[in-house]
């Protein structure tokens, strides 16, 4: 059976295996924590919300990461495949965040052991020093796994190299103003994923659906993925009033994100975020860089439009590099089999000197 064109070569096979493997191991050590904790305290405190939250948050990131990266082989994106791993690096940190959100969430009673108090102490025997190691495994798989990534992204970037040419041709100003085209569908993808980071974390954690807030929280979900599909069309086809409308709605988005950020840290809130506060903070900072990197390189792409290259962002994705076995046929065959050159032999060529 024919592999997909996403696969097709072993640098894509290596590099999508590579993801999936940390994927499978960070879920599972995410799962045994969850599982452990459990057992022995009621997940419907407030105290421990960040449990079942952390595992969302790393299922959610893993399947993300995932899509993204057999999105960026299937179209030859080597500026998605950077993002992916600076996408990467922030799960390190994020990872690296968590055992610290959970230290809070679990341990009451450093000084504690398994005698005296089990779930609430930090000492020998506890509920914390069994699900530790678990904890310290996702950071350093995340990290180990970032290196071979690179690896391999370098290789894909040799592969991929010439795709865009075939895309634009060897115009550089359109070359140019395709890849900040990329650049802008990137950051719309990755502004999901933050979005929907945030979001998930306040309804699960903090959040009172009888308040204020929980109604403003539910009412930018729809808003949000509007502007982001709104936005993503409107790039792609050019549609100028649509555009307009969608860099209008980034700075509404911003002033979300910053009104958040305050209700972290104010005195009359800043109690019911204390457990997550760190891991919600770098989320909405995340957030909010995300989406004014977007707003700017909108503006450049909505001063693109018009320019010839609607047709390139329309069909542009359906370029596909020539397979090898019809390669083969072309250039490689033997000459028995009928390839280039199978022609008959010259005879000896007869000089008149």
């Amino acid at each position: 059976m024919a592999l997909p064109e996403a696969l097709s070569t072993k640098a894509q096979r290596a590099f999508l295996l590579t993801v999936v493997f940390q994927a499978i191991v960070v879920i599972v050590m995410v799962a045994i924590v969850f599982g452990k904790v459990a057992d022995h305290v009621d997940l419907v405190l407030s105290r421990y919300k960040t449990i079942p939250c952390y595992l969302a948050l790393f299922i959610l990131a893993e399947v993300f990461e995932l899509f993204m990266a057999y999105d960026a082989l299937r179209l030859r994106n080597i500026i998605q495949l950077v993002g992916i791993l600076l996408f990467h690096s922030a799960l390190i940190v994020m990872s690296a965040l968590q055992v610290h959100e959970a230290h809070s969430a679990i341990v009451h009673d450093p000084s504690a052991n398994w005698t005296t108090d089990y779930v609430n102490g930090g000492g020998p025997g506890t509920l914390w020093q069994n699900v530790f190691p678990f904890l310290i495994v996702p950071p350093v798989v995340i990290g180990v796994s970032w290196l071979v990534m690179i690896f391999f992204v370098r290789q894909l970037y040799l592969e991929f190299g010439w795709a865009i040419f075939h895309v634009v041709g060897a115009n550089p100003a359109a070359k140019t103003m395709y890849q900040f085209y990329q650049v802008m569908i990137c950051l719309l993808k990755f502004d999901f994923f933050a979005f929907v980071g945030v979001t998930m974390q306040l309804l699960i954690l903090v959040l009172a659906k009888n308040t204020a807030e929980f109604g403003l929280t539910i009412a930018a979900i729809p808003i949000v993925f509007v502007l982001l599909i709104g936005a993503g069309l409107a790039v792609q086809r050019e549609i100028k009033w649509l555009m307009s409308i969608s860099l209008v709605l980034m700075l509404a988005a911003e002033t979300y994100f910053i009104y958040k950020l305050v209700r972290f840290y104010e005195p009359a809130s800043r109690e019911q975020y204390q457990t997550v506060r760190a891991t919600l903070t770098t989320f909405t900072i995340i957030a909010f860089l995300l989406l004014f990197a977007t707003f700017a390189i909108g503006l450049r792409c909505f001063a693109d439009f018009d320019k010839g290259l609607l047709k390139s962002k329309m069909h542009g994705q359906s370029y596909r590099p020539v397979g090898q076995p019809y390669k083969s046929s072309l250039f490689g065959a033997k000459k028995e089999d009928g390839g280039y050159g199978s022609g008959a032999p010259l005879g000896p060529r007869v000089s008149i000197e």
